[in-house]
């Protein structure tokens, strides 16, 4: 019995080894397919908003078959605007005003800038957050706008419903402490909303059914509004168990938190971290980076695990909270960048990072170092803001999720050959188009807007 019970315990290690060679065989041979010297040409669209300003996240593909997106601005008295694209007829509709839609418009309040998240759908309506746009720059670091002109401070982000049917919007909670809603996750089973605030990074909880907000209190220090070594950056991106409801995030230390449906403290898991040398070496209160937090993330229901990516190194990693166990996979940057060895310019790495239509396709939008003469174009020093140190090419990067397939398809230009800039966002169209906001010079003015191209698996 023991001699059968090895021998099937040997056969069994054998055949792992053997998937995983061929597992490894087949993304090599994926890779040495990739065209990362390819050009992909976007179409640019004009949503006739001169302000608009970078955004991050604010786009979303609908069950209508339309592109949500939100354009922001950084003025103190200018809102954020709201769109929709129907691919069908090519038609852009401007849907609303952020600070109209908050009841703000006329109150001289520092406008609800920007909507620093992605839109979730529900009951026939989408539910997303506002936040501010307008900022002070206090030792090269953004802090809360000091309002000027006889204008007011920032009332704080609010959470919103847009009715896909009867295209009309419901303001559901204002933030506590005149704070902005920077992430934003929902649970669309149980109709809950999570959000962290900006600048402290509170955690908010609201329930849509009994319209009740809670908050829990700071989930990360004193966020970005520490000084010196009590600074931390805040998370950008949270993940839910759909089936128990758990939502999951991280902080500059690399500790993976959670907190349980129908529960108030926030636990941090045991036993697991981000801090894995693959990601680099970082202080937590050091600005200018995500430091050992999670950039991008969403739940993968196949696998009933988190799929992430780490923004500085661009690396992708699996989260199973049940063991818990994190693997690191692989580098997802663009190749040009791996040959290269270069880190992500943008200094908090990319948001454009989102499982496919098909469900298995991962796709993400990040950077390629630029060469002129033979030689790479450097960027520049290190930055205490979320900003790029330098210009580089945009690539679309596919991972196949059950083969651990990648592909870099190659890189994305406009139609005069100029590079789209400040790419952190992404939505996948029902026919596999892939769109995104980035800025745009025309006429030699500069603004933000929608673009699209061609994905891969287009139908």
């Amino acid at each position: 019995m023991k001699k059968n019970h090895c021998l099937f315990v040997i056969a069994a290690l054998a055949l792992t080894v053997i998937n995983c060679r061929q597992a490894a065989e087949t993304n090599a041979a994926a890779q040495a397919a990739s065209t990362p010297d390819a050009r992909i040409t976007a179409t640019v669209y004009n949503s006739n908003f001169e302000h608009a300003h970078d955004t991050y996240n604010g786009l979303s593909s609908a069950s209508d078959g339309k592109i949500y997106y939100v354009l922001c601005s950084e003025l103190m008295d200018i809102a954020g605007q709201m769109y929709s694209f129907d691919p069908a007829d090519g038609r852009i509709e401007h849907l609303a005003d952020l600070s109209e839609i908050c009841n703000e418009k006329g109150m001289r309040v520092v406008a609800q800038g920007k909507s620093h998240v992605n839109f979730y759908e529900y009951n026939g309506k989408l539910y997303f957050a506002t936040h501010l746009g307008y900022y002070s720059i206090i030792d090269g670091m953004e802090k809360t706008g000091i309002p000027t002109n006889g204008y007011h401070p920032y009332r704080g982000g609010h959470f919103l419903s847009y009715d896909l049917k009867s295209k009309t919007f419901e303001d559901l909670a204002l933030a506590p402490h005149e704070e902005g809603i920077l992430t934003m996750e929902m649970d669309t089973r149980r109709g809950m909303i999570y959000g962290l605030t900006w600048p402290t990074g509170r955690l908010l909880r609201y329930d849509v059914a009994k319209k009740t907000l809670q908050d829990l209190g700071p989930a990360t220090g004193k966020g970005e509004n520490g000084v010196g070594p009590e600074f931390r950056v805040i998370c950008r991106s949270m993940a839910i168990n759909p089936e128990d409801g758990a939502v999951y995030f991280t902080n500059a230390e690399g500790e993976i938190k959670r907190l349980k449906a129908g529960e108030d403290n926030i636990e941090i898991i045991a036993g697991e971290d981000m801090r894995k040398d693959y990601f680099g070496s970082y202080e937590a209160s050091t600005a200018g980076s995500m430091a050992y937090n999670w950039r991008q993330v969403f739940w993968y229901a196949a696998e009933k695990q988190i799929y992430g990516v780490h923004g500085n190194s661009g690396y992708l990693f699996r989260f199973d909270p049940a063991l818990p166990r994190l693997e690191v996979l692989q580098r997802l940057t663009s190749l040009p960048s791996q040959r290269s060895g270069m880190n992500d310019q943008f200094s908090y790495g990319y948001l454009g990072f989102k499982l496919g239509p098909d469900g298995r396709t991962i796709y993400y939008l990040t950077g390629a170092p630029i060469y002129e003469n033979g030689k790479r174009v450097l960027g520049a020093a290190a930055t205490a803001r979320g900003e790029a140190k330098g210009l580089e090419d945009l690539h679309l990067i596919t991972y196949d999720i059950p083969t651990q397939t990648y592909r870099d398809h190659g890189a994305v230009f406009y139609p005069d050959g100029q590079r789209p800039l400040y790419v952190n966002s992404i939505a996948i169209g029902g026919d596999g188009t892939v769109y995104t906001l980035a800025r745009i010079k025309e006429n030699g003015k500069t603004r933000t807007d929608l673009i699209s191209f061609p994905g891969p698996f287009r139908q």
